[in-house]
């Protein structure tokens, strides 16, 4: 098989990941190995690479929004080969903990994270676990399916842990791969959407896409929002989405990194009820709940593919917000080209 691999963490302007040649792995019990077919880029991916999460692992191969085809299964799991799964961030939970029998296995106290705690989609095959897989749509293509898999999921959970309800006025605080799937859900709700986001290329991205109010990224809609999602790993987004809330409203925070959280005034901001909320990864039920309502409304995220020769040129591309929608990488060494 063939792996990029991340050994000095870094920024990513110099190349972070280098290709090696290994052996296919051997899955264990309750495994499956997948024969990549694509894997999906995320802003995640970036945090590891340029180590503002900090390294779980001396030599890691990155990415998490996989889709394969089963080749070979451990003990205990029943696929048959060619089966074509989805892999997401969260790869495994203890099951046990307080948290895992609450059902809220994405506080799991001892979580394993795809293409963090253990090797990822950035390669021509993985070792997952099985019952961390997802069946996908038949519709969609590896392209499509492969953002669904985090930038789809954890944008849905965002919209859950923002509690918003049909019919609602709701901000979405940059317009990368997560908020451009984000839309379409809100739009089939019958939500109104408010995007702000940095960046001429993105709003008229956001307005192609219908949103009904187009800002800056610190630009404050024209009424107060129900909810808000944040996006942007900025504080003072936070602080621009929280100042846009009427009374009672809540921020969501989908972001696993966040720069700082500047000081703002209680009194004006936070009064009168108003909540920030984090999000926190995703469940499983997140997943299928997600990628069923997908289905349901023929979501087909928009997709830039670069080949597996190019990842260290994707995540440059994620980090300089250079294209719409979602980068894609694929194990096809052909000339990176455009969906």
């Amino acid at each position: 098989m063939r792996a990029a691999v991340l050994r000095t963490p870094g920024p990513i302007a110099q190349d972070r990941l280098a290709f090696e040649e290994r052996e296919v792995p051997e899955p264990r019990a309750g495994e499956v190995v997948l024969r990549v077919r694509a894997c999906g880029v995320c802003r995640t991916d970036l945090h590891i690479v340029e180590s503002e999460l900090p390294p779980h692992q001396p030599a890691l191969v990155p990415g998490h929004q996989i889709v394969g085809d089963v080749v070979a299964c451990g003990a205990g799991v029943a696929l048959a080969g060619g089966t074509r799964l989805g892999v997401s961030w969260l790869g495994g939970t203890d099951g046990t903990c307080r948290f895992c029998r609450m059902g809220r296995e994405n506080l799991c106290d001892t979580p394993v994270f795809t293409g963090y705690d253990r090797d990822g989609g950035y390669a021509t095959h993985v070792a997952v676990r099985a019952d961390f897989t997802y069946a996908l749509p038949a519709e969609l293509d590896d392209l499509q399916a492969a953002p669904l898999l985090c930038a789809g999921i954890i944008g849905f959970r965002a919209l859950r842990v923002a509690g918003v309800e049909p019919g609602e006025f709701v901000g979405l605080y940059g317009f990368g791969a997560s908020a451009h799937l984000a839309l379409p859900v809100l739009k089939a709700w019958g939500c109104r959407v408010a995007v702000a986001t940095r960046g001429a290329k993105h709003r008229a991205f956001a307005e192609r896409l219908g949103a009904d109010w187009i800002g800056d990224a610190l630009e404050r809609p024209p009424e107060p929002l129900d909810r808000a999602v944040t996006f942007a790993p900025a504080g003072d987004v936070v602080v621009a989405a929280l100042g846009a809330l009427r009374k009672g409203g809540v921020v969501a925070i989908n972001a696993i990194h966040l720069d700082r959280m500047p000081q703002f005034d209680y009194d004006l901001l936070l009064w009168g009820e108003r909540e920030i909320r984090s999000v926190a990864n995703m469940t499983r039920d997140d997943a299928r709940d997600f990628l069923m309502l997908a289905a349901a409304i023929d979501l087909r995220p928009e997709t830039t593919v670069f080949t597996l020769a190019d990842v260290n040129e994707a995540l440059r591309a994620v980090k300089a917000d250079a294209i719409d929608g979602a980068a894609v990488v694929t194990m096809d060494e052909a000339v990176s080209s455009e969906r």
